[in-house]
């Protein structure tokens, strides 16, 4: 929840406790890209890709990170960045077909 008590990011059941810390950065990433905080959201999205890579969180992500950039600046090439590094890193994700709209092919 956000400071005005409003759900942001849910987190069902169990996880390890690595999984849980990555959604637990997910959801404050969340709370301040939702409060317009764009450049602090983008680093902790880059945090939880670089830290957590391995993991399918990294995906999404990767996904808001690059989405971070774009409302920041306004520059559109910054989501053709994150269409192809998912396509290299995650083909088979669903975030990586959320961002083929912005697939430079």
């Amino acid at each position: 929840m956000d400071s005005e008590g409003a759900e942001r990011y849910r987190i069902e059941g169990y996880l390890p406790k690595d999984w849980f810390r990555a959604r637990l950065q997910m959801a404050r990433a969340r709370v301040l890209f939702m409060h317009k905080k764009f450049a602090d959201a983008q680093q902790i999205y880059a945090d939880v890709a670089n830290l957590y890579g391995t993991l399918a969180v990294a995906a999404e992500a990767i996904y808001f990170r690059d989405v971070c950039k774009y409302k920041a600046t306004n520059d559109h090439t910054s989501l053709g960045t994150a269409a192809t590094e998912l396509a290299e890193k995650f083909p088979n994700d669903e975030w990586r077909l959320k961002s083929l709209p912005w697939a430079h092919e």
